[in-house]
């Protein structure tokens, strides 16, 4: 008989210590399993604040698309992760995306289930009964100018009649997605907990002008309730396009000026020596063909050619493998296509001899938006068969 019980308190203790205090993400099973001996470790309170603090990273610490990809996005997130550590890294992601949550608050979501079980309870805060969804848009913000900064985009849960239905303690997930001649430009979500929800606001600065046409983006906004998404799109919102998200009209390639290491002596960097030729003997050295431009003049027709959108001149006064193709060099987001005009204002040798040079420039740069930046750069240039080509390019503070 003693020896009968023994064995059946070593068999609890076994499966006592099986249990996990950490998640263990190998795959979907061992997840689930994890976090339910996780659970169940803990105060009914604390389960659910649990639950609510793993839908919190779910939906909204990780980058995936769809349920299965969201799920096994968060895996990775905490993997080897203990309660507490959770708890904080979803506090940290709520005080992020603006959401009103924390977790040593009161349970605020619902009941809360990261594996897909959404069917209603016996007294489920999500089951909200709703006929549709409407949404509330108006610009905020002022430029200085009067126009506006960004836009307010307010989604209500509405019942048969139009009137927003009344609810509390839900947590309902609300997804923003913002396009423009129906291509994608971003996604945001919230939570929404009541009907007060105070929705989005779409700044222009985050939306990158060469996706928008016509200075016009649509909208679509979902709320996710226990038994129903409701979705709805408005089309044609107005931007301010002087505000647009544009890239820096020109491209920092490199930190020093790129020298040919055949032709530098490393113990005299100002001189150089010729390249070597194995088939050339000691009294006839190759000498490289002198240049007989100013490389100074290479750097003003260069950005005289930008100014003046000639960019196929421009490219072909440069050797910078940093700019690549001159689909590349001629992009207009990325590259010298985004500029309108350059105001040179100085320009200066700083180093010349027979293969290398470095110039300064002094100027400003407008793109096509109307924004203008003053830049020093340098210029580094190298000799190409008699003619300079600029090799690299850098910006300076």
């Amino acid at each position: 008989m003693k020896k009968l019980s023994f064995l059946l308190i070593f068999s609890l203790l076994l499966f006592t210590a099986c249990k996990k205090d950490s998640v263990d993400a190998t795959n979907t099973k061992t997840l689930q399993s994890s976090i339910n001996d996780m659970t169940a470790s803990l105060p009914t309170i604390k389960q659910i604040k649990f639950n609510e603090a793993l839908y919190i990273l779910k939906t909204f610490g990780v980058e995936a698309d769809g349920d299965v990809a969201e799920l096994k996005a968060l895996g990775q997130l905490i993997n080897g992760k203990k309660v507490p550590e959770i708890m904080a890294m979803a506090d940290q992601v709520a005080q992020k995306n603006g959401i009103e949550w924390a977790s040593n608050a009161p349970p605020s979501l619902g009941e809360m289930n990261i594996f897909g079980d959404d069917k209603a309870k016996e007294s489920d805060p999500n089951d909200v009964k709703a006929n549709s969804l409407s949404i509330i848009t108006r610009p905020t913000g002022d430029d200085g100018t009067g126009a506006s900064t960004a836009i307010q985009i307010v989604p209500r849960l509405v019942d048969n009649a139009g009137n927003p239905v009344s609810f509390t303690g839900a947590g309902l997930e609300v997804t923003l997605e913002v396009f423009s001649n129906g291509v994608k430009l971003s996604t945001a979500k919230n939570l929404m907990q009541d009907n007060n929800f105070k929705g989005f606001n779409l700044k222009f600065s985050s939306i990158p002008a060469a996706k928008v046409v016509d200075n016009k983006i649509d909208i679509t906004v979902s709320v996710k309730t226990t038994a129903k998404t409701f979705k709805m799109t408005k089309i044609g919102l107005d931007v301010n396009p002087s505000l647009l998200k544009v890239p820096a009209p020109v491209v920092v390639d490199s930190m020093a000026v790129n020298q040919d290491p055949a032709v530098i002596d490393p113990n005299n960097p100002g001189s150089t020596v010729p390249p070597t030729d194995p088939n050339a003997t000691a009294t006839t050295p190759a000498t490289p063909k002198q240049s007989v431009a100013d490389p100074k003049n290479v750097v003003s027709g260069f950005l005289n050619n930008v100014s003046a959108q000639n960019l196929k001149a421009a490219y072909g006064a440069s050797s910078n493998p940093n700019w690549g193709s001159y689909e590349s060099f001629s992009n207009p987001t990325s590259g010298f296509g985004s500029v309108k005009t350059v105001s040179v204002k100085n320009i200066t040798t700083n180093l010349s001899n027979t293969n290398v040079a470095s110039v300064n420039a002094t100027y400003d740069v407008t793109d096509k938006n109307g924004r203008t930046t003053s830049l020093k750069a340098t210029f580094g240039l190298k000799n190409v068969n008699g003619e300079w080509k600029i090799s690299s390019y850098k910006i300076n503070p």
